[in-house]
Protein backbone atom coordinates (compact mmCIF):
# COMPACT_ATOMS: atom_id res chain seq x y z
CA UNK A 1 0.00 0.00 0.00
CA UNK A 2 1.25 3.42 -0.56
CA UNK A 3 2.73 5.93 1.91
CA UNK A 4 -0.78 7.70 3.01
CA UNK A 5 -0.43 11.72 2.80
CA UNK A 6 -1.32 14.19 5.60
CA UNK A 7 -4.63 16.34 4.44
CA UNK A 8 -3.60 19.97 4.73
CA UNK A 9 -5.92 22.13 6.25
CA UNK A 10 -8.56 23.85 3.50
CA UNK A 11 -10.46 26.06 5.34
CA UNK A 12 -7.98 27.34 7.84
CA UNK A 13 -8.38 30.97 7.86
CA UNK A 14 -11.43 31.35 6.34
CA UNK A 15 -13.99 29.49 8.19
CA UNK A 16 -12.05 29.67 11.93
CA UNK A 17 -8.97 31.37 12.58
CA UNK A 18 -5.27 29.80 10.89
CA UNK A 19 -3.38 31.40 13.67
CA UNK A 20 -3.15 28.22 16.80
CA UNK A 21 -2.97 30.29 19.62
CA UNK A 22 -5.87 32.56 18.45
CA UNK A 23 -7.76 29.10 17.54
CA UNK A 24 -7.68 27.79 21.23
CA UNK A 25 -8.72 30.39 22.33
CA UNK A 26 -11.87 30.73 20.13
CA UNK A 27 -12.71 27.00 20.59
CA UNK A 28 -11.99 27.45 24.71
CA UNK A 29 -14.53 30.03 24.48
CA UNK A 30 -17.19 28.79 22.96
CA UNK A 31 -16.83 25.11 25.14
CA UNK A 32 -16.62 26.81 28.49
CA UNK A 33 -19.57 29.50 27.34
CA UNK A 34 -21.85 26.34 26.73
CA UNK A 35 -23.74 24.56 29.72
CA UNK A 36 -25.06 20.97 29.49
CA UNK A 37 -27.80 19.39 31.93
CA UNK A 38 -27.04 17.89 34.81
CA UNK A 39 -28.37 14.55 34.12
CA UNK A 40 -27.30 14.18 30.26
CA UNK A 41 -25.73 10.60 31.13
CA UNK A 42 -22.91 8.67 28.98
CA UNK A 43 -22.53 10.10 25.44
CA UNK A 44 -21.89 8.12 22.99
CA UNK A 45 -22.66 10.52 19.54
CA UNK A 46 -23.17 14.62 19.48
CA UNK A 47 -24.56 16.19 16.02
CA UNK A 48 -22.71 19.43 15.71
CA UNK A 49 -22.84 22.53 13.39
CA UNK A 50 -20.35 22.90 10.37
CA UNK A 51 -20.49 26.69 9.70
CA UNK A 52 -17.45 29.54 10.28
CA UNK A 53 -17.05 29.84 13.62
CA UNK A 54 -18.37 33.37 14.11
CA UNK A 55 -21.90 31.81 13.04
CA UNK A 56 -21.99 28.49 14.13
CA UNK A 57 -19.06 28.18 17.32
CA UNK A 58 -21.17 29.06 19.99
CA UNK A 59 -24.18 26.43 19.64
CA UNK A 60 -21.02 23.73 18.37
CA UNK A 61 -19.41 24.08 21.57
CA UNK A 62 -22.40 22.24 23.20
CA UNK A 63 -21.51 19.16 21.30
CA UNK A 64 -18.20 19.10 21.88
CA UNK A 65 -18.41 19.85 26.08
CA UNK A 66 -20.81 16.98 25.91
CA UNK A 67 -17.72 14.96 24.71
CA UNK A 68 -15.09 16.86 27.48
CA UNK A 69 -17.00 15.11 29.59
CA UNK A 70 -15.79 11.92 28.66
CA UNK A 71 -13.02 9.69 30.64
CA UNK A 72 -9.83 10.39 29.11
CA UNK A 73 -9.03 7.22 26.42
CA UNK A 74 -7.98 6.59 23.29
CA UNK A 75 -10.82 7.27 21.36
CA UNK A 76 -12.06 6.28 17.94
CA UNK A 77 -14.19 9.05 16.05
CA UNK A 78 -16.48 8.46 13.21
CA UNK A 79 -16.70 12.01 12.03
CA UNK A 80 -19.94 11.73 9.51
CA UNK A 81 -20.61 14.69 7.20
CA UNK A 82 -22.39 15.73 3.53
CA UNK A 83 -20.01 16.12 0.81
CA UNK A 84 -20.88 19.51 -0.24
CA UNK A 85 -18.39 19.99 -3.26
CA UNK A 86 -17.99 16.97 -5.22
CA UNK A 87 -20.28 14.10 -6.11
CA UNK A 88 -19.50 11.26 -4.34
CA UNK A 89 -20.72 7.37 -5.00
CA UNK A 90 -21.06 5.74 -1.31
CA UNK A 91 -19.19 7.21 1.58
CA UNK A 92 -15.88 8.40 1.23
CA UNK A 93 -12.96 7.89 3.70
CA UNK A 94 -10.37 9.38 1.85
CA UNK A 95 -6.70 8.64 1.75
CA UNK A 96 -4.81 9.97 4.80
CA UNK A 97 -2.49 9.56 7.85
CA UNK A 98 -4.16 12.03 9.26
CA UNK A 99 -6.10 15.59 8.99
CA UNK A 100 -4.02 19.14 9.58
CA UNK A 101 -5.40 21.91 11.72
CA UNK A 102 -3.49 24.69 12.98
CA UNK A 103 -3.42 22.39 16.19
CA UNK A 104 -1.54 19.97 14.61
CA UNK A 105 -2.63 16.74 13.47
CA UNK A 106 -5.06 14.49 14.00
CA UNK A 107 -4.20 10.95 13.00
CA UNK A 108 -6.45 8.68 11.18
CA UNK A 109 -7.44 5.16 12.28
CA UNK A 110 -5.93 3.99 8.52
CA UNK A 111 -6.16 0.22 9.67
CA UNK A 112 -9.86 0.69 10.56
CA UNK A 113 -10.55 2.46 7.17
CA UNK A 114 -8.60 -0.07 5.25
CA UNK A 115 -10.89 -2.53 6.67
CA UNK A 116 -14.34 -1.14 5.87
CA UNK A 117 -12.78 -0.44 2.56
CA UNK A 118 -12.51 -4.31 1.83
CA UNK A 119 -15.87 -5.10 3.94
CA UNK A 120 -18.10 -3.15 1.61
CA UNK A 121 -18.74 -1.67 -1.18
CA UNK A 122 -20.16 1.83 0.48
CA UNK A 123 -17.16 2.95 0.73
CA UNK A 124 -14.61 4.51 -1.08
CA UNK A 125 -11.30 6.42 -0.66
CA UNK A 126 -12.47 9.61 -3.23
CA UNK A 127 -9.72 11.35 -1.45
CA UNK A 128 -10.82 14.91 -4.30
CA UNK A 129 -14.00 14.59 -2.50
CA UNK A 130 -12.44 15.93 0.98
CA UNK A 131 -9.20 18.30 -0.52
CA UNK A 132 -11.62 21.22 -0.28
CA UNK A 133 -14.40 20.11 1.95
CA UNK A 134 -15.08 21.77 5.01
CA UNK A 135 -17.98 20.32 6.94
CA UNK A 136 -15.27 17.42 8.82
CA UNK A 137 -12.18 19.95 9.16
CA UNK A 138 -14.34 22.50 11.15
CA UNK A 139 -15.13 20.08 13.93
CA UNK A 140 -11.54 18.72 14.20
CA UNK A 141 -10.18 21.61 16.60
CA UNK A 142 -12.80 21.10 18.59
CA UNK A 143 -12.10 17.45 18.62
CA UNK A 144 -8.41 18.44 19.42
CA UNK A 145 -9.00 20.60 22.30
CA UNK A 146 -11.88 17.94 24.30
CA UNK A 147 -10.16 14.97 23.66
CA UNK A 148 -6.60 14.06 24.84
CA UNK A 149 -6.35 11.00 22.03
CA UNK A 150 -8.23 10.31 19.53
CA UNK A 151 -8.06 8.82 16.11
CA UNK A 152 -10.42 9.77 13.13
CA UNK A 153 -12.37 7.86 10.43
CA UNK A 154 -13.46 10.50 8.30
CA UNK A 155 -16.78 9.92 6.18
CA UNK A 156 -18.07 11.82 3.74
CA UNK A 157 -21.73 10.94 2.29
CA UNK A 158 -22.36 11.00 -1.11
CA UNK A 159 -25.27 9.06 -2.98
CA UNK A 160 -25.94 6.33 -0.47
CA UNK A 161 -28.30 4.71 1.51
CA UNK A 162 -28.21 5.82 5.18
CA UNK A 163 -30.20 2.50 6.47
CA UNK A 164 -27.10 0.58 4.40
CA UNK A 165 -24.65 2.38 6.50
CA UNK A 166 -25.97 2.16 9.89
CA UNK A 167 -26.72 -1.62 9.20
CA UNK A 168 -22.76 -1.77 8.28
CA UNK A 169 -21.57 0.15 11.47
CA UNK A 170 -23.93 -0.97 14.12
CA UNK A 171 -21.79 -3.59 15.01
CA UNK A 172 -18.59 -2.43 14.33
CA UNK A 173 -19.08 0.51 17.08
CA UNK A 174 -17.04 -0.46 20.47
CA UNK A 175 -16.69 0.80 23.54
CA UNK A 176 -13.85 2.72 22.54
CA UNK A 177 -15.86 4.53 19.49
CA UNK A 178 -17.70 8.03 19.08
CA UNK A 179 -19.72 9.11 16.50
CA UNK A 180 -19.92 12.53 15.36
CA UNK A 181 -22.12 13.95 12.32
CA UNK A 182 -21.95 17.35 11.31
CA UNK A 183 -24.55 19.25 9.58
CA UNK A 184 -26.31 22.70 9.78
CA UNK A 185 -30.09 22.80 8.98
CA UNK A 186 -31.97 25.47 7.52
CA UNK A 187 -30.24 27.32 4.51
CA UNK A 188 -31.11 30.94 3.21
CA UNK A 189 -34.82 31.70 4.75
CA UNK A 190 -36.19 34.49 6.55
CA UNK A 191 -35.36 34.23 10.59
CA UNK A 192 -39.15 32.64 11.55
CA UNK A 193 -39.37 30.37 8.54
CA UNK A 194 -35.76 29.38 9.59
CA UNK A 195 -37.34 28.84 13.43
CA UNK A 196 -40.30 27.15 11.97
CA UNK A 197 -38.19 24.46 10.06
CA UNK A 198 -35.71 23.81 12.27
CA UNK A 199 -37.78 23.57 15.01
CA UNK A 200 -39.83 20.15 12.83
CA UNK A 201 -36.57 18.92 11.99
CA UNK A 202 -35.33 18.42 15.31
CA UNK A 203 -38.37 17.44 16.74
CA UNK A 204 -38.34 14.97 14.16
CA UNK A 205 -34.79 13.98 15.35
CA UNK A 206 -35.77 13.78 18.68
CA UNK A 207 -38.59 11.10 18.24
CA UNK A 208 -36.33 9.30 16.01
CA UNK A 209 -39.17 10.10 12.62
CA UNK A 210 -36.91 9.50 9.69
CA UNK A 211 -39.41 10.55 7.17
CA UNK A 212 -39.73 13.79 8.28
CA UNK A 213 -36.02 13.87 8.66
CA UNK A 214 -35.54 13.09 4.88
CA UNK A 215 -37.98 15.38 4.07
CA UNK A 216 -35.82 18.11 6.24
CA UNK A 217 -34.18 20.94 5.50
CA UNK A 218 -30.52 19.75 7.02
CA UNK A 219 -27.29 19.17 4.45
CA UNK A 220 -26.43 16.49 6.51
CA UNK A 221 -30.08 14.52 6.42
CA UNK A 222 -28.16 11.45 5.23
CA UNK A 223 -25.96 11.14 8.38
CA UNK A 224 -27.88 12.23 10.68
CA UNK A 225 -30.67 9.55 9.27
CA UNK A 226 -27.28 7.06 9.99
CA UNK A 227 -27.03 7.84 13.50
CA UNK A 228 -30.84 7.62 13.95
CA UNK A 229 -30.76 3.95 12.68
CA UNK A 230 -27.43 3.11 14.99
CA UNK A 231 -28.99 4.77 17.80
CA UNK A 232 -32.30 2.90 17.65
CA UNK A 233 -30.42 -0.48 17.41
CA UNK A 234 -28.22 0.77 20.67
CA UNK A 235 -30.90 2.03 22.78
CA UNK A 236 -29.29 5.41 22.98
CA UNK A 237 -31.62 8.81 23.44
CA UNK A 238 -31.19 11.87 21.81
CA UNK A 239 -31.18 15.53 23.60
CA UNK A 240 -31.55 18.86 22.32
CA UNK A 241 -28.21 20.83 23.44
CA UNK A 242 -28.66 24.39 21.60
CA UNK A 243 -30.10 25.80 19.09
CA UNK A 244 -29.84 29.00 17.08
CA UNK A 245 -29.17 30.31 13.72
CA UNK A 246 -26.76 32.79 12.27
CA UNK A 247 -29.47 35.87 13.01
CA UNK A 248 -28.64 34.98 16.36
CA UNK A 249 -24.70 35.42 16.62
CA UNK A 250 -23.11 36.83 13.69
CA UNK A 251 -25.85 37.18 10.44
CA UNK A 252 -28.24 39.26 8.92
CA UNK A 253 -31.83 37.95 10.38
CA UNK A 254 -33.30 38.15 6.84
CA UNK A 255 -31.35 35.17 5.34
CA UNK A 256 -30.16 32.61 8.17
CA UNK A 257 -28.28 29.45 8.09
CA UNK A 258 -29.93 26.72 11.59
CA UNK A 259 -27.51 25.37 13.54
CA UNK A 260 -28.35 22.43 16.30
CA UNK A 261 -25.96 21.04 19.01
CA UNK A 262 -27.39 17.14 19.84
CA UNK A 263 -25.71 14.34 21.69
CA UNK A 264 -26.73 10.84 22.21
CA UNK A 265 -26.35 9.15 25.22
CA UNK A 266 -26.39 5.14 26.15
Amino acid sequence: MPELSVRPPAVAGQFYPADPDRLKREVRQYVDHASLPEDLGYVRAVVAPHAGYVYSGPTAGYAFKALEQLPARDWTVFLLGPAHRVPVNGVALGDYSAFRTPLGDAPIAVERVADMLNRSSLYTRSPGAHAREHCLEVEVPFLQAVLPDFQLIPMLFGQVDPEDVAEDLVDQIGEDDLVVVSTDLSHFYSYDMAQELDQGFLEAVLAGDERDVTGGEACGRAPVKTLMEIAEHRAWSPHLLDYRNSGDTAGDKSRVVGYASLAYTG
